[in-house]
């Protein structure tokens, strides 16, 4: 059973943003410089791209992208290159509550760590109660990624503990990891901008920690295991925007929605970005597995 804050993911839903995660590398570098404390940016208009091939002049329009960092993509050297958009800003994709075996941080993860698989993605579930947990996360995946460049981080598998929790006090021991998670990487990296997808039950004690919440499929959505774009359930998106009105109001914080067309169908793309943003929300729309920057939501 979920927590009582969550709603069940229904049955065709699949998560294309973790869909082709691969490993992370680099070094740790630049302590001093980072834990000067100041403020990230405001969120602008963002895109999501997980392939390997990044065509900057896709980027036209948007302010920043979240991009899968094990495919090669390193900011530092694209703006030593003078080949990145001026000022676009770098989110990399990081996965908190799940692990794929491939991975360079898997082999040091202590097995008594992974306490559960998840089948759909062949990934595993780390407990964030862990001792040692926060520190390593950002040890060996964040910090690493601040060395490359990255200035952002999209923080996903925030509800992936829910595979394996069963009851109230178990639930709250997750998430009491994952909270502590957070306050970590924005101690040592104030500067950072931090992105939860979902974590809608994280709020009160991380609002202060990140700059804004996402969450996928408000109108349109993939289907994974049948590779099928699908509408989303009045129900499930009526949930979804009382927790998005919740984010905003109570915490004044942006809400991003990421919804799932076909690249060839701009009608639907123009049509979900202009029904997200009259909800008040920042939209991106993409195709299944986000590899293509679709440029209807850089358009006004």
């Amino acid at each position: 059973m979920f927590d009582k804050t969550m709603q069940p993911r229904p049955a065709w839903w699949r998560r294309p943003l973790a869909r082709f995660m691969g490993g992370v590398v680099g070094v740790f570098a630049g302590f001093f410089l980072n834990t000067a404390s100041a403020q990230p940016p405001a969120v602008g208009r963002i895109a999501f791209f997980y392939g390997e091939a990044l065509d900057p002049a896709a980027l036209a329009g948007y302010d920043q992208v979240v991009v899968e960092p094990d495919n090669g993509f390193v900011p530092k050297a694209a703006e030593a290159a003078g080949t990145e958009p001026r000022g676009m800003r770098w989110i990399a994709y990081v996965s908190v509550g799940e692990v794929l075996p491939s991975r360079d941080y898997y082999a040091a993860i202590p097995k008594a760590w992974r306490i559960g698989r998840n089948g759909d993605w062949k990934s595993e579930v780390i407990d964030q109660a862990a001792p040692g947990w926060p520190q390593f996360f950002v040890e060996k995946v964040i910090a690493p990624l601040w060395a490359k460049g990255y200035r952002g981080f999209f923080l996903d598998t925030l509800d992936s503990y829910q595979l394996m929790a069963k009851t109230d006090a178990e639930r709250a021991r997750q998430q009491a990891g994952l909270v502590a998670v957070i306050q970590r990487i924005h101690r040592r990296f104030p500067r950072a901008e931090l992105i939860l997808n979902r974590g809608f039950e994280l709020m009160p004690q991380v609002h202060d920690n990140v700059s804004a919440v996402a969450f996928e499929s408000l109108y349109r959505g993939w289907d994974e295991a049948n590779q099928r774009y699908v509408a989303v359930p009045e129900d499930a998106r009526a949930w979804l925007l009382a927790r998005a009105r919740e984010v905003r109001e109570r915490y004044d914080l942006p809400v991003i929605a990421i919804d799932y067309c076909a690249p060839a169908d701009l009608a639907c793309a123009q049509q979900t970005v202009a029904q997200i943003r009259a909800q008040g929300l920042i939209p991106y729309v993409g195709d299944g597995h986000l590899m293509r920057i679709n440029p209807a939501a850089a358009q006004d």
